[in-house]
């Protein structure tokens, strides 16, 4: 049981130093910019290269597993945290082999997402992805309000506009995706001349649209998230604050007592002191 807990602690600060979290992120890079290149066309030597690549990159992050699942004190306190699951699913998926097999397709798919994996060895990469999940709330009730504008006006729009473009206004879900066009600024110049040259006043309908979608809604998800981000901040802060205060006040704990107990000997053997 020593040398386990030897190895274990010997782990637990290799996964801790920076030069394997930086080596790990160099290699997940390399991964990265090998699915790429993949997807080039290649000499068949150079995807026998990037083919023993692929297998080695796949053996390292198994072995990166490894060493943090045998750093841990229990196992399944690994799968408590959530990246942590994230990273070995994509890894497990990993291990599939890329061939003629039913597979293959998620194979590659898999080697692709393995770049999300830098998200986990980031911390500034890990806060972001947390206020975002936590701002998913919030931005689901816009997203509803977007839609119930984008169906208004798709309606309206189909109305009035299905005679002189059936393609685009033809009922109301080309009507949407229409609107969605507009919303990007894909040539929606375009579109509202169209219908301008038979309805002089319908501009109104396009800049009263673009207004709520691209001005007032689209500003409203980024404030959120921004919102969110400062929050998270704030909080992350307060944590850092109350945690060296408690270490502070535990410290003063311990030095008072310490003297209270040296007082108590000094008095033990006579010596007193004046208060």
């Amino acid at each position: 049981m020593k040398y386990f807990e030897t190895l274990r602690s010997r782990l637990d600060k290799l996964k801790a130093s920076k030069i394997f979290e930086t080596s790990i992120v160099l290699v997940i890079m390399a991964s990265a910019v090998m699915v790429g290149a993949s997807t080039y066309s290649l000499e068949s030597s150079t995807l026998r290269v990037m083919s023993v690549l692929d297998s080695l990159v796949t053996a390292i992050f198994v072995v990166e597993i490894t060493i943090r699942l045998l750093a841990e004190k229990r196992w399944r306190d690994f799968f408590k945290v959530g990246w942590n699951i994230f990273d070995f699913v994509i890894v497990a998926i990993s291990l599939i082999p890329i061939d003629e097999s039913e597979m293959v397709l998620v194979a590659r798919l898999v080697r692709i997402f393995r770049v999300l994996r830098l998200v986990s060895f980031v911390p500034e990469l890990r806060s972001i992805i947390t206020s975002l999940i936590r701002a998913l709330p919030k931005i689901g009730y816009v997203a509803i309000l977007m839609f119930i504008i984008f169906y208004i006006y798709g309606t309206v729009g189909s109305i009035l506009f299905e005679d002189i473009n059936n393609e685009l206004w033809g009922n109301v879900s080309i009507s949407m995706l229409t609107l969605f066009r507009i919303a990007t600024f894909e040539d929606w110049t375009d579109v509202m001349y169209e219908t301008m040259n038979v309805y002089a006043m319908s501009w109104i309908f396009y800049l009263s649209f673009i207004f709520l979608i691209a001005f007032v809604f689209l500003n409203m998800m980024v404030g959120i998230v921004v919102d969110q981000l400062g929050r998270d901040r704030d909080a992350e802060l307060k944590s850092e604050h109350d945690f060296e205060l408690e270490l502070e006040n535990n410290y003063h704990k311990a030095v008072l007592e310490k003297l209270e107990k040296m007082e108590s000997l000094l008095e033990e053997k006579g010596i007193t002191f004046k208060k």
